[in-house]
């Protein structure tokens, strides 16, 4: 009984850290697949979109940077949906009529319906999506468009950064979690495609935005769409976001499990497309998707398991410390500040957040709309 208890406990902690520690290492196995920049025309027209809600506080600066991009880049085009606002953001946006194309909503609707109408309007070769809040370094919109004159390439995931990182250990759990985001999406990236982009920044073909139900993660769907229809969809280190994450653990919590219930309804919808795309695909989206998505449920059965283990083997102290260990963690962790147990109390409230998060759509549970954190 012990020994089996010792195998399952390190099968779990093994499935527990592959998506993070060895589905990395075996990227870099791959062979390389460099983007053929020299291979076709870049595309001519783009269009920059974005979907705003209660955003009066994010606006000005947002503003702002996209007269800063149209200044580097004057043929780009903006367009934003806003979704019944009850504050000055369709007022301020209609305001730069000039600069952008506005449709307002009648009533809430959600980000995914939003983009559904922007892209219906669109009538360029590419739609940059990127989020309200979040600005742009104004070079990086040439830099993303030179992506599409590989043929092969459908969609261009850009680079984010949290730029507040140092405010609380909620923001910089964030942002050392994100860092390896990024990574992992460059490295699927150098040897073929990258599974799935965040809303902050990402740009695909126009012709290739498929029909997003309006529950689900449209950022997901729309990017995932690229692979397929046999396009690669690549990670560009040279294209810069910036944005401000969550500073308090309550807010961020929320966040991930409105946006796992989300994303994880948006695998449902597209398991049966990504079962047909090969071992190579399916690879990469079990180790970086699903793996993540049940990280939580793992970790548990994992720790229930270690702790029926030392308990077998008669290692009574290290059972109690366990027990001790995860206890202070719950009931008292939010109150630790320091660089060595707050992100261990951050990451545990991630999981929990993410577990709900799916447990919310595997019962029916949809979020349709949204709004931004308080704290970021």
């Amino acid at each position: 009984m012990t020994v089996l208890l010792l195998l399952l406990t390190s099968i779990l902690a093994l499935v527990f850290l592959h998506p993070y520690l060895f589905y990395p290492l075996s990227l870099k196995l791959l062979r390389r697949r460099p983007v053929n920049f020299a291979s076709g025309a870049v595309p001519v027209s783009a269009t920059l979109v974005f979907c705003a809600y209660q955003e009066e506080r994010s606006l000005p600066d947002k503003i702002a940077n996209l007269r800063a991009i149209r200044a580097v880049y004057p043929d780009l085009q903006f367009a934003c949906y806003v979704d019944l606002c009850t504050d000055r953001t369709l007022e301020m946006l209609q305001a730069e009529s000039d600069l952008i194309q506005v449709v307002a909503a009648t009533e809430r609707t959600g980000k995914a319906l939003g983009m559904r109408r922007l892209a219906e309007q669109c009538e360029t070769d590419v739609m940059i999506f990127t989020d309200a809040n979040v600005i742009l370094q104004p070079e990086s919109v040439a830099a993303m468009l030179a992506y599409f004159a590989d043929p092969e390439v459908g969609g261009v995931c850009g680079t984010l950064h949290y730029t507040n990182e140092d405010e609380s250990p909620t923001a910089r759990t964030s942002g050392a979690y994100w860092r390896l985001e990024e990574t992992i999406k460059k490295l699927e990236s150098a040897s073929g495609s990258t599974m799935g982009a965040d809303g902050s920044i990402f740009a695909t073909r126009r012709r290739l935005y498929p029909v997003v139900p309006s529950y689900l993660l449209d950022d997901f769907i729309v990017s995932m769409s690229v692979i397929f229809a046999g396009y690669r969809l690549v990670s560009a280190g040279d294209v810069h976001a910036y944005e401000r994450s969550a500073t308090v653990s309550a807010d961020e919590f929320r966040r991930k499990r409105r946006i796992a219930a989300r994303a994880y309804a948006s695998h449902l919808h597209l398991w049966p497309q990504v079962k047909d795309q090969g071992p190579a695909i399916l690879y990469r989206y079990i180790s970086h998707r699903l793996l993540r998505w049940w990280g939580g449920p793992v970790l548990a059965v994992g720790l229930v398991s270690g702790l029926l283990f030392f308990l077998s083997a008669g290692w009574w102290p290290l059972a109690v410390l366990l027990v001790l260990f995860v206890a202070t963690m719950g009931l008292v962790g939010s109150k630790f500040t320091d660089r060595l147990l707050a992100p261990v109390y951050e990451v545990h409230v991630a999981l929990v957040a993410t577990m709900l998060g799916v447990f919310d759509a595997l019962r029916g549970r949809r979020y349709q709309t949204w709004t931004p954190a308080q704290s970021r």
